[in-house]
């Protein structure tokens, strides 16, 4: 009888796991921006990850020269197609979001982590949260995209020590420049060019159902507004300076016409006087 209840524990834990992986879901549908990506994952019953981001993605691969032996590579480009399915899963350190599309022939991963480092010039130390690990598996059978491709098969391209989108902990991060990563491939230490734009991400303490928390904007957007608010903030400036200069002239030319005038026949002076 002990036992029996124990299977039965068990299972419910090993389905209630699967049901806390299984809340994921794909809502670029809802993007205004054909190119732009939703993504979503949830346990017990709210949002722990959000990701919402462009993305292209250019592979090299091989092909064989029309003489037969030697081999060219060629490049082929490519991007999430709605309905792709995803998978991630959720802690407190540690969050992943997998994306698959074209009955898994691509993989695109994203790890994070938290961690405590030094922000700002103060030196106290506070959390942050990271992309850590950025994996591509895809796979060069898939005559779509990889047309002619000599030896294919599945490879695996990752990125090596990470640090990316580092954001303080409790904000989402938010970027509308590109963000380029470089992952190197098992075929051949080929390299792959991952190419996000247009990103907001949260990976931990999302605070409210599908709603990102604080925007935390990256350094070339701040960048680009001061560039842009820059003009606007000097014409400003200039536009005092003539009004007050105009003001300062007018009271100087008031003032002067209320002061008696010399007249300039010398003869006339003993009239004045």
């Amino acid at each position: 009888m002990e036992f029996h209840h124990l299977s039965l524990f068990c299972l419910l834990c090993a389905l209630s796991r699967v049901s806390a992986e299984a809340e994921v879901e794909n809502l670029s549908g809802l993007s205004p921006n054909p190119d732009r990506d939703i993504f979503v994952v949830r346990e017990n019953g709210s949002t722990c990850l959000m990701a919402e981001f462009a993305v292209k993605f250019l592979i090299p691969y091989d092909v064989l020269a029309l003489n037969g032996i030697d081999l060219i590579t060629e490049q082929t480009s490519l991007s999430i197609p709605r309905g792709a399915e995803i998978a991630g899963k959720c802690g407190a350190r540690e969050s992943e979001l997998h994306i698959s599309w074209i009955n898994r022939a691509f993989t695109f991963r994203i790890f994070f982590s938290k961690e405590n480092r030094i922000m700002g010039s103060d030196g106290k130390e506070s959390e942050v949260w990271k992309i850590n690990k950025v994996q591509l598996v895809y796979d060069t059978s898939e005559m779509t995209h990889f047309v002619n491709a000599y030896n294919p098969g599945k490879h695996t391209a990752s990125t090596h020590r990470l640090s990316a989108l580092v954001t303080p902990a409790g904000r989402s991060y938010v970027c509308t420049a590109q963000q380029t990563l470089t992952l190197i491939s098992t075929d051949h230490q080929k390299g792959i060019t991952v190419s996000l734009y247009d990103i907001q991400v949260q990976a931990f303490d999302i605070q409210s159902d599908f709603m990102f928390s604080e925007p935390y904007k990256c350094i070339t957007d701040q960048r680009e507004q001061l560039e842009q608010t820059l003009p606007l903030v000097l014409g400003l400036i200039l536009g005092l300076i003539i009004v007050i200069t105009i003001s300062v002239y007018h009271f100087h030319l008031k003032l002067t016409a209320q002061q008696p005038q010399l007249p300039r026949d010398r003869s006339l002076y003993k009239n004045v006087m």
